[in-house]
């Protein structure tokens, strides 16, 4: 048991590592290729950058509407949502347990169920074993009649061709 233990913690430690690699690894490469901030080192290949770009655009310039709202009115104007706001911190911890109880309750349902069904099977699967079983000793009863009668049968042949010899047959 503990040397399964080991070779799972040494899989998940192979596995952290590779996914390390995978998820740093590019930004990692393309850092050492280019260079570190302050390095001394300057790649050629690439001239630096002239940025001709507009200033950002407010919030206020794409949505002037959204300066006059604050949290207080939102939703002011939807009854239930202004009833579900009203309601206190208690009420609504006493909603949640119950609707986590209403699911566990389903669950629990679910499961016996699912209990119930598996005890039928299994009890329907052992009468089938049970008949097989049955089944099983008949027949191995019924070979070693079968192989009874055989013998008997070859003593009696053995018998036979004996005398059969002493009158003068000479088989095949």
């Amino acid at each position: 048991m503990a040397r399964r233990s080991g070779d799972c913690m040494k899989c998940l430690v192979i596995f952290a590592v590779v996914s390390a690699l995978v998820v740093c690894g590019p930004a990692l490469y393309w850092k050492f290729n280019k260079g570190f901030v302050g390095s001394t080192r300057k790649n050629s290949l690439c001239p630096p950058c002239t940025c001709d770009c507009p200033p950002p655009v407010s919030l206020l310039e794409i949505a002037p509407g959204l300066a006059n709202l604050s949290v207080t009115d939102c939703g002011g104007d939807d009854p239930e949502l202004k009833q579900e706001m009203e309601k206190q911190f208690v009420d609504l911890l006493t909603e949640e347990l119950k609707l986590q109880e209403a699911v566990a309750d389903e669950h629990s349902r679910h499961m016996n169920v699912t209990l119930a069904e598996a005890k039928r099977v299994a009890s329907q699967y052992q009468k089938e074993a049970e008949k097989c079983n049955a089944a099983t000793e008949i027949c191995e009863s019924a070979r070693e009649r079968a192989e009874a009668l055989m013998i008997k049968e070859r003593k009696i042949t053995a018998l036979w061709e004996k005398r059969a010899r002493q009158s003068g047959w000479e088989g095949e």
